[in-house]
């Protein structure tokens, strides 16, 4: 469609994104001489009454928004058959773009830009609305810094009850949905509120809180798994921060915040330069529920329950010394019924002294003159692979070997990378050639990607790279390691 000539004003110029449901093109106002976003519905849902009206509805509910963090809309029409919105033109990158460029953000830009974001969802939940699909992907960046909250293609408009008017269908990006979204039930600005403590947890990790291979997959981990806490892979964040992204993704909707409104100003205290909790161990929980205290006797009469506890502790220590005697024949030894107590040792930095490539399926190269820049301390060195064209490895895999000066018991493995989108998972052995034991599960790496490791001591522990993810060459930057 480039070239063409939509309602004999708008002349598309350049494709700039497609989504399931329409594409986006950067479009030139010939009538007023400017750039615009066009947006248009793709021709397969045109003869869709559902589509064309949920295309139409997002028209009306974003004309409705006039905000400094809103895409602002600026006609909606018809060209044929087919259905397109007229949105203001927005030069610079989205919100995904920039974290996957540059890493994780420092605590104060993803702060300011999660500001802008809540500032314009709750104004849109003050307009009855809610998006229903926030992401880093749906936040374009202008010249200026400024977040415009863009694509409002799923909202709808809240209900007397507070809900949705529909249920019973999941719709939103499950890297980011909220557990009561996930389950196809009612949905409001809580909802938002979740979604967007997901945006605030990447912009500060680099990651998405719960990654998975598929929709469902990581839908039952928003519903089921406990938030990851952000200091656990960036120590120096603040703890009033940790709190406030634990808060908005709380898997009860009525455990976070009440609003947006609260929620930013959670966010603004995390700004103010005197900040009263500013490197303490601040807690924000929702409110609770009031229980009621049990009477205490008159002060006159003593209680009885100080004797009846007493009682009870005896007797629940004579049967585990008749267990114990029963067991070991007498002996008092505990041994045969109770392990010894695991070391409460905390994990500490490992430092990594010696790094290599693995190639044994190929021709055992793969750069490994360069592979001490994976340990070197500076991410702005690399040790990479060869170059696949295509974005397919013709093996099985192909990896780095990093090895420390004895054996270590590694709890946490760090992968940084500026290659984001391969697979890979862990090994371990007691030879930089191998062989290796797998120790982790396989993930799909991000910039800063953490592997749990399981295992016992090894020396040497080996990045074994499954798949490119359609980068023709890996960077591994920087490994770090946690243990004992």
């Amino acid at each position: 469609m480039v070239g063409e000539l939509i309602a004999e004003r708008y002349e598309l110029e350049e494709l700039v994104g497609t989504g399931g449901m329409s594409s986006v093109y950067r479009a030139r106002d010939n009538l007023l001489e400017r750039d615009v976003a066009l947006k248009v519905l793709h021709e397969q849902f045109t003869a869709d009454g559902d589509y064309v009206e949920r295309f139409r509805r997002e028209a009306r509910s974003v004309a409705q928004l006039s905000h400094p963090n809103i895409v602002t809309v600026i006609d909606r029409g018809e060209h044929g058959d087919r259905q397109f919105i007229v949105f203001e033109y927005i030069e610079g990158e989205n919100l995904k773009a920039l974290v996957q460029r540059k890493g994780p953000l420092t605590e104060q830009q993803a702060v300011e830009l999660t500001l802008q974001i809540a500032k314009a969802l709750g104004f849109a939940h003050d307009h009855g609305l809610v998006h229903r699909d926030v992401k880093p992907q749906n936040v374009l960046l202008n010249g200026d810094g400024r977040a415009k909250v863009t694509d409002f293609g799923i909202a709808r408009s809240l209900d007397v009850k507070g809900g949705l008017t529909q249920t019973g269908t999941v719709m939103g990006t499950s890297d980011y949905i909220a557990p009561e979204q996930a389950r196809g039930q009612r949905v409001d600005a809580q909802s938002d509120i979740y979604s967007l403590g997901a945006v605030l947890y990447e912009l500060l990790t680099g990651e998405v809180p719960f990654p998975g291979d598929n929709f469902v997959a990581v839908a039952m981990r928003h519903i089921n798994e406990p938030v990851p806490s952000i200091r656990e892979q960036r120590p120096e964040l603040s703890p009033h921060l940790d709190a406030i992204v634990r808060r908005a993704m709380a898997k009860d909707p009525r455990e976070r915040f009440g609003s947006m409104d609260e929620l930013c100003s959670e966010l603004s205290d995390c700004l103010a330069p005197e900040s009263p909790t500013s490197g303490a161990e601040t807690m924000i929980v929702a409110p609770q529920r009031r229980r009621r205290r049990a009477a205490r006797p008159p002060a006159d009469r003593p209680s009885v329950w100080p004797l009846i506890l007493l009682l009870g502790g005896l007797a629940v220590l004579a049967g585990i010394l008749a267990l114990v005697f029963a067991f070991t024949g007498g002996s008092g030894k505990l041994s045969s019924l109770v392990g010894k107590k695991k070391s409460n040792t905390p994990a500490s930095p490992i430092h990594f002294t010696a790094a290599s490539a693995y190639d044994p399926l190929g021709d055992n190269t793969e750069h490994g003159e360069i592979a001490k820049q994976a340990i070197d301390g500076d991410p702005a060195t690399a040790w990479h692979t060869e170059h696949y064209n295509g974005g397919q490895l013709p093996k099985a895999g192909v990896g780095l070997v990093v090895g420390a000066a004895s054996d270590k018991q590694v709890t946490q493995l760090t992968v940084t990378s500026d290659t984001a989108g391969f697979t890979a998972l862990i090994k371990s052995g007691s030879s930089p050639s191998g062989p290796f034991q797998p120790v982790s599960s396989s993930q799909t790496v991000g910039t800063r990607t953490i592997f749990t490791l399981k295992g016992g001591k090894a020396r040497y522990y080996l990045v074994w790279i499954t798949g490119l993810g359609g980068n023709d060459s890996v960077d591994v930057n920087e490994v770090t390691a946690r243990g004992r």
